[in-house]
């Protein structure tokens, strides 16, 4: 029954309660009696409390509405307000369910393709690094050596420095087209491409434990490519943000998937928005149905936790 006829065939109840017993032997007398007061007082405190009654249980599925609206995050999809109440509030909250899931569903799609135009670019990008950038410091390189065998002597320790300085940055444009574009994942597998990774985080101040499973379950490209991503932005914010002196980089087999971890000791997650790299590993996450946490270690830092589905018929 829809609320408008709640509270009408209710109101309409008093109504015709009141109008038979006029009709009938019930008088009010002029002034009023204590007795015939009381009467009256009653018949309206019941009619007030059963509308107070139909109200709150007809609006109770609003306000649950109105709450769940004000904390939607379509970051973290699955909650949903549960259907109940009164027709017109039960067919409301049904189209707004299905509003979140078309909501959820073209979000997904659009980060899917950001994301993917996003992997084409880092691609290109590093290409570009390795074969035109390095290769021409690459030759400077050569031709430096050169002109350090021909130089007079009192040269020489000047053109080293240049040397060291150019085999310095051939290094690091290496190093930056290997984060854009993760080869050892495709040539070696995630199992490798997370332990060199581990390595590549590991320097004077930050030391990266890792401990990755032999017996994982298959996983798609798609799926590996987020998880080796989702793990190379935990352990850049640890390095850059946490403070932290020690990380640790798991994975290991769930059942129905796979699960990562990426721990450190440093500060915590505090109290400030999340900023742009935990919004990117939240969509990556949902691209493949994934479940991505952020809470406290059990000491003290940061857990952040993927569990990525395993492909239907993967051992």
């Amino acid at each position: 029954m829809s609320l408008f006829w709640r509270i009408f065939s209710l109101n309409a109840a008093g109504l015709v309660v009141a109008t038979a017993l006029l009709l009938g032997p019930v008088t009010v007398s002029t002034p009023v009696l204590a007795g015939e007061a009381l009467v009256l007082l009653g018949g309206l405190a019941v009619l007030l409390a059963g509308n107070a009654l139909v109200l709150r249980f007809g609006l109770g599925p609003l306000q649950r509405l109105d709450r769940a609206m004000a904390t939607v995050d379509l970051l973290r999809p699955g909650s949903r307000p549960v259907v109940a109440g009164p027709a017109e509030t039960a067919g409301l909250i049904t189209t707004y369910n299905a509003m979140l899931d078309r909501l959820e569903a073209e979000r997904a799609a659009g980060a899917a393709r950001a994301l993917s135009a996003q992997e084409s670019e880092r691609h290109r990008i590093a290409r570009e690094l390795h074969d035109e950038v390095g290769q021409t410091l690459t030759a400077v390189l050569l031709q430096l050596k050169r002109v350090a065998d021909r130089a007079p002597q009192d040269l020489r320790e000047e053109v080293g420095q240049a040397q060291e300085a150019t085999r310095a940055g051939l290094d690091e444009i290496r190093r930056i087209a290997r984060r854009l574009r993760p080869g050892v994942l495709e040539e070696l597998g995630l199992a490798s491409a997370l332990r060199s990774l581990a390595a590549e985080f590991t320097t004077h101040g930050l030391t990266v434990r890792h401990h990755v499973t032999g017996d994982l379950p298959a996983l798609t490209p798609e799926s590996e490519l987020v998880v080796y991503r989702v793990a190379q932005e935990g352990l850049t914010n640890t390095a850059r943000h946490a403070g932290a002196d020690r990380a640790e980089l798991r994975l290991r087999p769930v059942p129905g998937g796979v699960e990562l971890l990426v721990r450190d000791n440093g500060t915590g997650l505090g109290d400030p928005p999340e900023g742009a790299g935990i919004t990117g590993m939240r969509e990556r996450a949902l691209l493949i149905g994934a479940s991505l946490t952020l809470e406290p270690a059990p000491d003290r830092g940061t857990d952040v936790r993927l569990r990525v589905p395993a492909p239907e018929g993967a051992r």
